[in-house]
């Protein structure tokens, strides 16, 4: 049975052969007319026209004098058919690229290819285009699996996503929806007057989120800096700095273990807005996943995890109290860790040595999370979990915070921004106080921040999201939901006996 060095070595020897005859096999230049869609959607228009077309080839036939190539680019598939003496064979080699049919033979599937040619319909109906000069674009050393074979190994697929995405096209479709959320998230911010403003990834103290940061060290200033875990804090420097719409969208990094909704990098983005406050967050929310989530599946009907979502609907309101009272009997403001425990270990949830109150509160919360197809908004979240959010007025025991709960994930947080720097500076020490005592996820003490607090910020609401609203509408896990997910590194031993004189 051949091996994949058997099928490297007889294209290596394709590509010699042709290199002998003349031809460039690696061109810098194409000459596209037309996209491959175009020669169906348009052929009562381009009919008897000649076109120049690119694309991969997916398969090749031969019989006798008459050759049928089926390429395909970015937007569909045609085929070609190239007859002896109405080809390239009548040509003199003019072009160091150009095949003649009696070297289609030294083509291979996975190859690129630019056909000149006419639109035609073969006798059997199929709409072709009718080849008369063939270039070589790329001559490919490795077979590409066909849609037949398939290429179905999880872990081949995540690793070489550039191969899953030529065999399972929807896959490949499915980062083009990627693209159009964020397009479709950007394009709604910027028509509500909010501007896109860049800020660092690498950070001297992180906040914004309770995660474990990556830390590395710029050697121009001999420091430690972080990965970014949120977009949050500079983003709120820029409102104290006088902007009033501002986003950032892009990067973030936590360091914590991967499962079906988290990756350590992902996309996200965050909006902060002056002069709102959290009820006008809420309503302004409603109205952008519903432009978003149309303009990406063009649909706000939804099936995931077995919940039908209807995105269409009124969002209802649950407060945060009254759900945990309901399901557990724990009064959030007035418990002990010893209560909190207890109803861990009755509902079955691990109780770790560095669980506080907040940290078991908001586990028992997730459990209940789990069941809730939405969309809901989950309100009046307790001060002593929300350190970033603004004290209700009414009740300073909870705070101005909305979490947007669809299909049993917690998909956005919503804030009417603290803006009390002393308040801040207290809720800071505390934070602190947790994370000196074991817990890496506490959020650090940025005295700087707080020092921007005390210059003066306006009231503003805030919202953070990722690209795990993506994952959840397109019913997908983290890993499926990027093009190229982090793995251990690893080279497999059919590399290593290719390349033998390599150190891999």
């Amino acid at each position: 049975m051949a091996t994949l060095k058997d099928f490297r070595d007889e294209r290596l020897r394709k590509l010699a052969e042709l290199r002998e005859l003349g031809v460039n096999p690696y061109p810098a230049k194409s000459n596209r007319t037309n996209n491959v869609a175009e020669i169906t959607a348009k052929f009562e228009k381009l009919e008897g026209n000649d076109v120049t077309i690119v694309g991969r080839i997916t398969s090749i036939r031969k019989f006798g004098k008459l050759a049928f190539i089926v390429v395909r680019d970015m937007s569909g598939q045609v085929q070609l058919f190239i007859r002896d003496g109405e080809s390239s064979a009548e040509a003199d080699r003019d072009n160091s690229e150009l095949i003649m049919p009696a070297e289609i033979a030294l083509l291979d599937t996975g190859d690129f290819v630019e056909c000149f040619g006419q639109v035609v319909k073969t006798q059997t109906g199929e709409i072709s285009v009718s080849c008369k000069k063939l270039r070589l674009l790329t001559k490919s050393l490795r077979p590409m699996p066909s849609a037949q074979e398939g290429f179905t190994d999880k872990e081949q697929r995540l690793r070489r996503r550039y191969v899953d995405m030529n065999v399972n096209i929807d896959v490949r479709d499915r980062f083009v929806r990627r693209s159009r959320f964020w397009q479709a998230t950007r394009d709604f911010l910027n028509r509500e007057g909010f501007l896109e403003i860049n800020t660092p990834v690498l950070e001297h103290t992180t906040g914004g989120a309770d995660a474990n940061p990556f830390v590395t060290h710029m050697d121009a200033l001999d420091q430690d800096f972080y990965l970014r875990i949120s977009h949050e804090l500079p983003l709120k420097r820029l409102i104290g700095a006088g902007f009033e719409k501002v986003y950032d969208l892009g990067p973030r990094f936590r360091n914590e273990n991967y499962s079906d909704e988290h990756l350590p990098e992902h996309v996200a983005m965050e909006w902060y807005w002056a002069y709102a406050d959290w009820a006008m967050g809420m309503d302004f929310m409603e109205r952008m996943f519903m432009y978003v989530l149309q303009e990406t599946f063009g649909t706000l009907q939804f099936e995931v995890n077995s919940m039908h979502i209807d995105m269409s609907k009124p969002w209802e309101h649950w407060d945060y109290a009254g759900v945990i009272k309901d399901h557990y009997g724990i009064d959030v403001f007035d418990c002990t860790i010893e209560q909190v425990q207890q109803a861990l270990k009755d509902n079955k949830l691990e109780v770790e040595k560095t669980d506080s109150i907040p940290r078991g509160i908001d586990k028992l919360w997730k459990k209940i999370r789990a069941t809730v197809a939405g969309p809901i908004w989950l309100i009046n979240t307790p001060t002593f979990i929300s350190p970033l959010s603004k004290a209700n007025s009414q009740d300073p025991r909870m705070t101005e915070r909305a979490q947007a709960v669809i299909a049993g994930s917690e998909l956005i947080n919503l804030f009417s921004e603290l803006n009390d720097g002393v308040d801040q500076l207290n809720r800071f020490v505390q934070q602190q106080k947790m994370r000196d005592s074991g817990d890496d996820e506490a959020m650090m003490l940025d005295i700087d921040f707080v020092e921007m607090l005390e210059y003066g910020m306006p009231p503003t609401c805030g919202v953070g999201y990722s690209e795990r609203v993506f994952w959840i509408f397109e019913g997908v896990t983290a890993r499926e939901g990027v093009p190229f997910p982090q793995l251990k590194s690893e080279i497999d031993e059919v590399t290593k006996g290719i390349y033998p004189d390599l150190k891999l």
